[in-house]
């Protein structure tokens, strides 16, 4: 069953296009290291809470978004070699961390077993 590797950032609305780019740019990255897709959403219907949310989780500024991604991998085997390959492919580690449209500090992220995929 697939490997999924999820990520939660807070990204400056300013950076929307710069953070477009980028995950343009690192996405073919990860399918040619063995993923079979990747996903990036921007918040839209992000509710605030009172415990624990998404906003909460990155510590969301007022001018700043939500992002949820995900790569989906065909085997924790798979993504175990590729992830790593991928950081370090020449077209993502020659990025400099600094000009990241994003707090990479801020960032959730881990990786999961499918429990279900209807």
């Amino acid at each position: 069953m697939d490997y999924v590797d999820g990520f939660v950032i807070a990204v400056p609305e300013a950076n929307k296009e710069r953070y477009r780019a980028f995950a343009s740019l690192a996405a073919p990255v990860f399918k040619d290291h063995g993923a079979l897709s990747v996903v990036e959403c921007w918040s839209d219907d992000v509710p605030e809470g009172t415990l624990t949310s998404f906003t909460m989780a990155v510590q969301r500024k007022p001018d700043e978004a939500v992002v949820f991604s995900w790569i989906t991998w065909p085997s924790k085997e798979v993504r175990d070699r590729g992830m790593p390959a991928a950081m370090q492919d020449p077209r993502l580690s020659g990025v400099d961390p600094s000009q990241l449209p994003f707090d990479g500090k801020r960032m959730i992220f881990g990786g999961f077993k499918v429990l279900l995929q209807a």
